[in-house]
């Protein structure tokens, strides 16, 4: 089994260097060795959705082994989501960056309610509303109890793709607090960016 040691590195790195090796060598069993929860989350699905069968453990406190097995040499190395040439017949894909908690400035409590009507008002895009990424303080609606929060979770139930930022969870010490979405990092992001249509950033 193929052991990769990426304990001190931070997001997207481990991510990256998963991918790099099982793009050279396609090994069927990997190991990985990452030392924080938002390398954890984004390799383990990373991995899985590269056709991995995954498991992980605590191998010590704030350290983890991820165990990847089964993988076919021959599988394609990145997410399909990814690699995907769009057709003249494929649907827009928009999406929408949010960075802070507060849509426009002046007043919070306004900016609140603001935020809270334009992500309930999102479903009227329709189809084209392909993914939502939160940033910065952006994660925190991911959090926070609130009309903004139950409109991200209808949204995901739709089918609307939510990515939220773990480094940004991680330095609001909120990572075990999210309760939508999925805990990203920045290569997927900019991926994502790349990928789509049209970039709404309210």
């Amino acid at each position: 089994m193929t052991t990769l040691d990426c304990r001190g590195l931070t997001c997207p790195q481990p991510v990256m260097k998963t991918k790099e090796l099982i793009s050279k060598d396609k090994p069927k069993d990997i190991e990985v060795l990452v030392d924080n929860q938002a390398s954890l989350e984004n390799v383990s699905r990373f991995l899985t959705k590269n056709g991995y069968t995954v498991q992980s453990a605590e191998t010590s406190p704030g350290s983890w082994k991820i165990t990847a097995e089964g993988g076919n040499a021959q599988a394609v190395v990145e997410d399909a989501e990814y690699v995907a040439c769009p057709t003249p017949l494929a649907k827009t894909k928009t999406l929408v960056l949010i960075t802070t908690e507060t849509l426009g400035r002046g007043d919070d409590t306004l900016g609140t309610g603001l935020m809270a009507n334009f992500l309930a008002t999102l479903p009227e895009l329709g189809p084209q509303l392909w993914r939502i990424v939160l940033l910065n303080g952006g994660v925190k609606l991911a959090v926070h109890e609130g009309k903004a929060l139950d409109s991200l979770k209808a949204l995901v139930a739709q089918g609307v793709s939510l990515l939220v930022c773990g480094t940004c969870l991680g330095h609001y010490g909120l990572l075990d607090k999210k309760q939508v979405g999925e805990t990203t990092n920045m290569l997927d992001i900019v991926t994502s960016l790349s990928l789509a249509d049209k970039v709404i950033r309210p």
